[in-house]
């Protein structure tokens, strides 16, 4: 298995994380009240999602590109 393989799947699981963290962060109580008084979530939740995002589609490039 080629290294750029190895690293994409290790992105993959690294950002399936992030985003499941992210999502854990987003539901709890004071979350929502943060997102109910400003209308977002905080910037710590945020940046689980987007890092979340970013990991799986660089992962799923890496692990499944044709060499």
């Amino acid at each position: 298995m080629p290294s750029k393989q190895i690293i994409g799947i290790v992105l993959l699981v690294l950002g399936v994380l992030l985003l499941f963290f992210g999502w854990q962060s987003s539901q709890s109580v004071g979350e929502q009240v943060t997102e109910a008084v400003t209308g977002r979530f905080t910037d710590e939740t945020m940046w689980y999602l987007i890092g979340g995002v970013i990991a799986v589609v660089l992962g799923a490039i890496y692990a499944f590109r044709k060499q």
